[in-house]
């Protein structure tokens, strides 16, 4: 007898169907598992085996032969135990399980028969949401995570004997039902605040438009001038996650397998901050097993890079394509991945070697020679996909001394959310959620100049000798700048600040 149980497979971070066709047949005893499985799918059933055992279920001697479809992908990891186990006690004839058509199951088997936690249950329960499956079963740790999607029932599962149980109608399962909503308005105390940080307020200007376009940022200043300080205090004032984007977060988070116990669904924006002695497969991703990298951990969120010319060349030089088509492809012999990584790319460094390069307080030791060296560790492409360049001058002993509390970070996000909600009315049908985005086609749209304005822009351009894609990335700012400032039209006075960001590659580089 031939039993079918569905089950799922990740592609990147997009879940598919997984038929998984279990055959109890006469013959030599055995148990083979076919359809491309990895190690440990096929590790699974001597856990099956003794997992059912536990559970007091003995199996005949027979030929099990399992397949997993479609037979041309690969299939990983252990979330394959529940399914197949499934399978087999179906096969068998031993429970009566009713509509495993519209049914799907996942999950690690423990050689007890408890149901462990598996990664990737999200995109599973969004693929059987799609493919119209109205139950899945799930490991109780993973049940939240997936009653985060609509329309589905979500069984959270101890142990197989529950799943027997539950279908032979001894112990019916309750589904669980999670209301989203208790996380987003779950109230967290910012460990840190913008009103800490004394003085620097032009920085803290760039880094209000940063946060409020999703611009990339480029912070250069001499060592003690709170370069790190500064960043580490921009996730307090990041917009708020919609739920479309906390979902696209928690998937990849999912799928990493780095998905907090505790939290279903992530509701503030990730901010990564990797060691710059940190690899380049690790920065973009795959691996012999593809899996996403810092640059998709920190989709929708915040990459910080400190001391940027201290990470590898090519380390540096793979953030090119993420920067400009906000996805990265893994590409290997077996499989192709594509991972989403639309991040802000926030980067601290110092003007040369010893670090003193221009600053008005200490002497730089560097000679010119060291200094230019330094420097071209960051090549121009890359430098040209950073929106904002901004030079942070070391704090006076007067600023450090003064008694008036600087702006919140809860005032200055409320601007900033002022400016995303614009932001979402404006690109609502274009599939974009903010002036970062922006293709040459939304820039036409919505970056109308005035006449002063384009006077303005070409004087700067021809002037500063601005690559056709700073011209862009300085209408994106100015259009951030213009919604800061509740205006529907671009002004000179917004202009004028987006160019004076364009100012240090001119001032450091082409010396």
């Amino acid at each position: 007898m031939i039993s079918i149980i569905n089950s799922f497979g990740l592609d990147g971070i997009n879940g598919y169907i997984v038929t998984v066709e279990v055959d109890a047949g006469n013959g030599m005893p055995m148990f083979e598992i076919v359809g491309l499985p990895d190690i440990a799918v096929k590790e699974s059933r001597q856990r099956i085996k003794s997992a059912l055992k536990n559970t007091k279920i003995d199996l005949p001697a027979k030929k099990y032969v399992v397949n997993l479809a479609p037979a041309d992908l690969k299939k990983e990891g252990a979330v394959y135990d529940v399914p197949i186990a499934i399978g087999v006690i179906s096969s068998l004839g031993l429970v009566s399980f009713e509509n495993l058509s519209e049914s799907m199951f996942l999950g690690e088997l423990s050689l007890t028969g408890e149901i462990r936690k598996v990664k990737g249950v999200l995109p599973a329960a969004i693929c059987a949401k799609k493919q119209g499956i109205k139950n899945v079963f799930v490991p109780k740790d993973n049940a939240a995570e997936a009653a985060m999607v609509d329309g589905i029932s979500v069984f959270p599962c101890n142990s197989i004997k529950d799943i027997i149980l539950h279908f032979t109608k001894e112990n019916v399962i309750t589904p669980i039902e999670v209301d989203v909503k208790q996380y987003f308005n779950a109230s967290e105390e910012l460990e840190c605040d913008f009103s800490e940080v004394k003085g620097q307020e032009n920085v803290k200007r760039a880094l209000e438009i940063a946060a409020a376009g999703g611009h990339n940022c480029l912070l250069i200043g001499s060592p003690g001038s709170g370069k790190t300080m500064l960043a580490k205090r921009l996730p307090t004032i990041l917009p708020d996650l919609t739920l479309e984007e906390a979902l696209e977060v928690t998937k990849i988070h999912s799928v990493a397998g780095i998905l907090p116990q505790q939290t279903p669904i992530i509701t503030k924006r990730p901010f990564r901050s990797p060691h710059h002695t940190t690899s380049t497969v690790a920065l973009s991703g795959g691996g012999s097993v593809p899996k996403p990298g810092e640059v998709s951990l920190a989709h929708h969120g915040v990459l910080f890079l400190d001391e940027f010319p201290e990470y590898k060349k090519e380390a540096i030089e793979v953030l090119r394509q993420p920067l400009e088509d906000c996805t990265v492809t893994v590409s290997r012999v077996q499989s192709t991945m594509t991972y989403p990584c639309n991040f802000m790319l926030i980067a601290a460094m110092n003007p040369c070697k010893c670090g003193y390069y221009g600053d008005p307080n200490h002497e730089c030791t560097c000679t010119e020679h060291q200094i230019n060296q330094y420097l071209s560790r960051i090549s121009g492409p890359v430098l040209d996909r950073i929106d904002l360049h901004i030079e942070i001058n070391p704090v006076q002993y007067d600023d450090l001394e003064e008694k008036s509390v600087s702006e919140s970070s809860k005032e200055i996000k409320k601007r900033v959310n002022a400016a995303r909600e614009i932001q979402q009315r404006r690109f609502k049908s274009d599939g974009i959620f903010s002036n970062s985005q922006m293709t040459t086609k939304h820039i036409k749209k919505y970056c109308n100049l005035g006449t002063q304005e384009n006077l303005l822009l070409k004087v700067a351009f021809e002037k500063l000798g601005l690559s056709a894609r700073a011209y862009d990335r300085i209408l994106k700012v100015a259009r951030t700048i213009a919604d800061l400032d509740k205006s529907d039209d671009i002004k000179t006075k917004h202009i004028s600040e987006a160019i004076q960001y364009r100012n240090l590659d001119r001032k450091y580089w082409n010396r």
